[in-house]
């Protein structure tokens, strides 16, 4: 780590600089040697940081959500090109080209930190070995090196030795525990953080092997956190715990206020504006409204939860519009009230087994249910000429039997069975 770190020595004099200046805000009301001013220096380097990188995070979301739509369309291209690795790549460049998607843009925000971690490692290692590096002179490192958080040294370590830690001014058990519990929460907070992107963020529409994908990152990276956490001085955890807690807040907000279409938060979302529809009477906020406009503009592109929204909309009597507002609807208003069902209904076409059975056995298509305009026609044109037959009374039917044909037969003579059905 310290090698990867020395890679990043270029950065360590911004890093020191920034640092510093927040230490001097936060000294002037803690005092200079306590943990909370240095602590609270490296979370404002956190937060300074994190807004830079919101531009960044913008087109993770934006590569995600793209490379969640092209998965059919790319698992299409591997199994036609299979046996063709090089026109295998030349079709996906081609589809990440038509469709504007840039795979890396999802590791952005994390590529663009890693100089800054490294280099706060680097100032951290070289305050715990007593080194002066960047704008810290020796006063301030030895205010950094009395400084502890819960009784650990900003710069002791999980695995350090007792004598080491000893030096710092602290006990061995004291650390071991603050960093114990820091790492778990840093895990726990990476494990949450990609939970609620995969339960709630995800269109569930589309089974890919990119979900199986994420969703076994889920569990990989709170364990790698873990693993490397134990190497981590405490500056360290506190910078990464903070950065952590900032992505889990900046991916609630995102999933509340801009989901994925076709996700569990879209279901959620668009039921929240629906009934400030029906409390107001109008779609309030800006993003709310383009967040319809949209959904107007796909036509019958829609997902069903789009529609579903359109249709409780409807049953309001309003419509939306192409702005993003909503507007009195007389259609809606007709077919919310159920002015649709006064309409003459059609009868639904029969198939040829049940059409077939009608016209042979009247009687018994009525006894399953079968009541409709082919099947009574067909009673009325057999009964209607019965008065008009000759009278067959006296004469032997087909059958040796003068009673009468059951309910559901034809009357009058019979074609004799087959010898294999008697």
């Amino acid at each position: 780590m310290d090698t990867i770190a020395s890679l990043f020595s270029f950065i360590t004099t911004p890093v020191s600089w920034v640092i510093v200046q927040f230490h001097k805000l936060y000294g002037a009301l803690f005092g200079d040697d306590t943990g909370w001013a240095w602590g609270l220096s490296i979370v404002s380097l956190v937060v300074l940081i994190r807004i830079c990188l919101i531009p960044l995070f913008v087109k993770q979301i934006k590569s995600t959500r793209n490379m969640q739509v092209l998965q059919p369309k790319m698992k299409a291209i591997q199994e036609r090109y299979k046996n063709d690795k090089q026109r295998q790549s030349e079709e996906m460049m081609k589809l990440y080209k038509e469709t504007g998607t840039n795979p890396l843009s999802s590791c952005l925000p994390i590529l663009a930190q890693s100089p800054f971690f490294f280099a706060l490692y680097h100032v951290l290692s070289s305050i715990a070995s007593g080194k002066t590096i960047g704008v810290i002179d020796q006063p301030l490192l030895d205010s950094a090196r009395q400084a502890h958080i819960f009784g650990a040294p900003l710069a002791a370590k999980f695995m350090d030795s007792e004598e080491k830690v000893a030096a710092l001014g602290a006990s061995l058990t004291d650390v071991r525990v603050v960093t114990a519990i820091m790492i778990v929460m840093m895990s726990a907070s990476q494990f949450f953080t990609q939970r609620q992107l995969m339960t709630k963020n995800v269109d569930l529409t589309v089974k890919t092997p990119y979900m199986q994908q994420q969703k076994m990152l889920m569990y990989i990276f709170p364990v790698i956190f873990a693993v490397m956490g134990i190497n981590f001085p405490v500056g360290v955890l506190v910078y990464w715990l903070t950065t952590n807690v900032w992505t889990m807040g900046q991916q609630m907000y995102v999933i509340n206020q801009n989901p994925t279409p076709g996700s569990k938060a879209q279901d959620q979302y668009l039921g929240r504006v629906l009934k400030s529809v029906t409390s107001h009477g109008q779609v309030r906020g800006r993003t709310r409204r383009n967040t319809v406009k949209r959904i107007v503009a796909k036509g019958p592109d829609r997902n069903d939860i789009e529609r579903k929204f359109i249709t409780g909309l409807a049953k309001l009597g309003l419509a939306a519009q192409e702005d993003g507002t909503v507007a009195k609807s007389e259609a809606a208003v007709v077919e919310a009230e159920g002015g649709a069902a006064h309409k003459r209904q059609q009868p639904k076409r029969q198939t040829k087994a049940k059409r077939q059975t009608a016209a042979t056995h009247p009687g018994a298509a009525k006894d399953s249910g079968s009541a409709g305009p082919e099947a009574k026609t067909s009673l009325e044109k057999r009964d209607a000429p019965q008065d008009d037959q000759p009278s067959t009374a006296g004469k032997p039917t087909a059958s040796g039997s003068s009673r009468q044909a059951k309910s559901g037969q034809r009357k009058g003579p019979q074609r004799p069975k087959h010898p294999s059905k008697k």
